[in-house]
């Protein structure tokens, strides 16, 4: 399933939809109309774990592509926001996760020239994320050099605490899109999260594709444009750590709880990595795709 957070209007609360080909049906009125109990929240979901996305297949199946009047919406006329709006927690982070980043990072950003030996964690708060066309933040009092990164996002279904690498997907729910936007030089003594934590600095969505659907997390492409100019392009077959090395690495000391989120690290191409090095601006705008998921676009405005 591709599931969705929406508003049906400015107004509107933020309502959990499935999408059917141009629709998106809102969950919740899908199950007063089959005297079912659906949940209203992405969160909601996640937490009923393999039961809730049972019932919610079983309703969808029943329904034969026709639902009633106020179910369902043309997925032009609402606005799609993060499919988690407010994580529980912070983001999980993955720096250094792609072989040819580690050596580009090494060139421009002063990090190890050699590959990580275990996942490089650092974390966004909730506060980073945005939805699908939401605006991307560039103050000029604090950065001259904010950069882009697509990363495949994680989305954790089950409670993973010391979870070994042969049992890590089980706990997956699903996978997202996401962009780890980073200010260059608010890196501090090495420290990231204010480089990478400040609001805006997560764009995320515009879905979350449930894990049943990805056959293979380590075979998707994907790439990243600004301005309509392609600036990264790889797969997830490259990552120096994959899925269940992550979560296992994780959990082997922070419990991870259904909601949580891992974004997977980023191939070559950030902008810090260019001869010349390349920056995001006020009135640029960024495009993020990963194969399977979908495509994120954001523009980049001053504050």
């Amino acid at each position: 399933m591709r599931l969705v957070t929406y508003r049906s209007s400015v107004e509107a609360e933020a309502r959990l939809g499935v999408l059917q080909g141009d629709l998106v049906v809102d969950v919740e009125s899908l199950g007063e109309d089959l005297g079912l109990a659906l949940p209203r929240s992405m969160l909601d979901l996640i937490d009923l774990g393999p039961v809730g996305l049972s019932r919610l297949a079983e309703a969808l199946a029943g329904c034969d592509g026709r639902f009633a009047a106020g179910t369902a919406f043309p997925s032009v006329n609402v606005r799609l926001l993060a499919p988690i709006p407010r994580p529980r927690k912070n983001i999980f982070g993955i720096g250094l996760n792609y072989v040819e980043h580690v050596a580009e990072s090494a060139q421009s950003l002063d990090t190890s020239k050699d590959l990580p030996k275990q996942p490089v964690i650092f974390s966004k708060p909730p506060t980073t994320v945005i939805g699908p066309g939401d605006a991307i933040e560039h103050n000029a009092r604090i950065t001259q050099q904010l950069d882009w990164e697509v990363e495949l996002a994680v989305i954790i279904g089950a409670t993973a605490r010391r979870v070994g690498r042969e049992r890590a997907l089980d706990h997956v729910f699903g996978y997202s899109v996401m962009i780890d936007v980073s200010a260059r030089d608010n890196r501090r003594a090495g420290q990231w999260i204010f480089s990478k934590g400040q609001d805006t600095y997560a764009p995320f969505g515009p879905c979350i594709v449930t894990a049943d659907e990805i056959a293979d997390p380590h075979g998707l492409d994907l790439w990243l444009t600004v301005n309509g100019v392609e600036k990264q392009r790889s797969n997830t077959r490259h990552m120096l750590f994959d899925v269940p090395t992550l979560i296992s690495d994780i959990s082997s000391g922070i419990t991870l709880e259904p909601g949580d989120i891992i974004a997977t690290g980023t191939p070559e191409g950030v902008g810090a990595g260019r001869t010349p090095q390349e920056w995001m601006w006020p009135g640029d705008v960024v495009e993020a795709c990963v194969e399977g998921i979908g495509t994120i676009r954001h523009p980049v405005v001053a504050v």
